[in-house]
């Protein structure tokens, strides 16, 4: 049964218990190591975990130069991890962290295809719900975790991964079906131990919802005024935009069947409220340096799904259309040369 990430049905993996595998033998490929997956991955590595990095030739070549960086309130680490790239994948792995963004997500598909076997688990870390339904098309709902990544880590300037913008590195994961799993628990013993903090979760659904509304109204905010939440707080109507963004997200969200809990709400209206605030969605940061962004993942979802359940959210539309433009222009500069 192909997994929906508008109902939040699925099916529980069968196969391997990942609960009975030792933590020195369990084989995790993580796949991307940017800000999240050079995070959590290198943690693994730190606490010594069976971990190989895919990664593009690029990153592969920076990576055995200057090996991998961790700039952490927590602490550094100065790693030297195991790498392999598209086509050198020498079989199948147990857990397959899948933390790239979202316009990758095609191609990541193709390149982790020869490491997914009988018994392989897949947990991504991508905004958005949208993922869930690809992945579960490709590989099968039963293989598929949902997860979320707590951290405002960033890349630096040599490929360091920095993390001084606050203390959260939580990597949240669960069955999207709800419930705690024998595998999730053995996935949480794996990681239990590195320096980061993983939690299971039996409402992973719900949790990425929260995330995904929260996370829509910052990037759609910031990313149509082009500043920071302070800079839109300092606005005449600046307040009142916000809200009214996160109250169109949070409506469809609702009609959803997963409304944000109190403390959802309270947490990102305070954030979003905060006089002076520096705080930026990434989507913002992608576009200022003229990169890719996540638009129609992040945005263009949640406006399909608005309209889908009779939902007016004008102010959604606007940022869409704001973050298409955006890709439209980049598109065209490129080709023009």
């Amino acid at each position: 049964m192909a997994v929906s990430a508008r109902s939040g049905i699925g099916s529980p993996a069968r196969g391997t218990d990942v609960s009975d595998i030792e933590e020195n033998v369990m084989r995790v490929l993580v796949v991307g190591a940017g800000a999240l997956g050079g995070y959590f991955g290198g943690r693994l590595v730190e606490a010594g975990r069976d971990v190989t990095f895919l990664v593009r030739p690029r990153r592969a070549e920076q990576i055995a130069r200057l090996g991998l960086h961790i700039d952490s309130l927590h602490g550094d680490a100065d790693l030297k991890p195991r790498t392999v790239q598209a086509g050198g994948l020498d079989g199948a792995y147990d857990l397959i962290l899948l933390a790239v963004k979202a316009y990758s997500l095609d191609a990541a598909m193709d390149d982790i295809n020869p490491a997914v076997g009988a018994g392989t688990t897949i947990l991504p870390v991508l905004n958005g719900m949208r993922h869930l339904d690809l992945l579960a098309a490709r590989f099968g709902a039963e293989r598929v975790l949902g997860g979320v990544a707590q951290i405002p880590a960033t890349l630096g300037p040599e490929g360091q991964i920095v993390h001084r913008m606050g203390p959260d590195h939580q990597l949240i994961f669960g069955e999207v079906q709800g419930g705690i799993s024998t595998r999730v628990d053995g996935i949480l013993s794996v990681f239990s131990g590195a320096n980061f903090l993983p939690r299971a979760s039996s409402e992973i659904v719900q949790e990425m919802w929260e995330k995904w509304v929260g996370l829509a109204t910052l990037a759609g905010a910031t990313c149509m005024m082009r500043g920071s939440v302070g800079d839109i707080l300092a606005a005449p109507g600046g307040r009142d935009a916000l809200l009214a963004l996160f109250a169109e997200c949070r409506a469809v969200a609702a009609k959803s069947g997963h409304e944000p809990r109190p403390s959802a709400i309270a947490a990102v209206t305070g954030f979003l409220t905060k006089e002076g605030s520096p705080l930026t969605a990434s989507m913002l940061r992608d576009i200022e340096r003229r990169g890719a962004a996540e638009g129609e993942h992040v945005l263009g979802d949640m406006v399909e799904r608005a309209a889908t359940l009779g939902i007016d959210a004008p102010l959604l539309r606007l940022a869409r259309c704001h973050a298409g433009t955006y890709e439209a222009r980049r598109r065209r500069e490129a080709a023009a040369g």
